[in-house]
């Protein structure tokens, strides 16, 4: 179990990221927090869960966190956890990393089924969105523009693979789901991160795009 990390960004998500924390744990892995520049506890929260924190001076984004992080990932493999996961297991964990551990797959997608409707459907339509994923670390390392992805890091990870022929397998997650932004920030405000989100993400996919 020691040969894997779990990374997980997370920025103000005091109150979501010590359940994800401890599900990690009791399942074996080590746990690695990049807090993105939270104005919150988030740090402190991590710290008293039992991950490894690591902290970013200023915000930088999904993809900024992950690629501060995983400079300091030591294991040959890799899963990255969002912050905010609900009805997580050990037991979805071990599913998400088998077949990259087993050499099945060069990098393994969780889907969320039968969690929320709103999640369930939303991974539905864009699989390729989803942030929970495990990889070798080294293939990681390897996608450019992870620093500058900000919320677009799954757009970058997936097109990265498709270029250069990754192995990818789709793991169900059943019972899964995660807090929406709307619940954590307040309609309006949630909304608007929503919005900017999905214009990082098109960003990204421009940008990959093009190059």
């Amino acid at each position: 179990m020691a040969a894997t990390t779990v990374l997980i960004p997370a920025y103000n998500e005091e109150e979501h990221v010590a359940s994800v924390i401890r599900v990690a744990l009791e399942a074996g892995f080590p746990v690695l927090v990049a807090d993105d520049g939270s104005t919150d506890a988030t740090a402190q929260v991590a710290e008293a869960a039992g991950a490894k924190v690591v902290r970013l001076p200023h915000n930088r984004g999904k993809g900024g966190a992950v690629a501060y992080g995983l400079q300091h990932v030591e294991t040959p493999l890799v899963m990255l956890l969002d912050a905010d996961l609900t009805g997580l297991t050990p037991q979805h964990l071990e599913a998400l990393l088998s077949p990259v551990r087993d050499g099945q797959a060069d990098m393994s997608i969780g889907i969320f089924r039968g969690g929320r409707l709103r999640t369930d459907l939303a991974q539905k339509i864009t699989p390729y969105l989803s942030g929970q994923r495990a990889l070798r670390t080294e293939l990681l390392r390897e996608v450019r523009g992870l620093e500058e992805a900000r919320y677009g890091i799954e757009m970058v990870l997936t097109q990265h693979a498709a270029k250069h022929r990754w192995r990818v397998k789709y793991v169900p997650l059943v019972g899964m789901a995660q807090v929406m932004k709307e619940e954590k920030r307040g309609f309006w405000a949630g909304v608007a991160h929503r919005f900017q989100m999905y214009r990082e993400i098109l960003r990204s996919w421009r940008r990959r795009r093009a190059s």
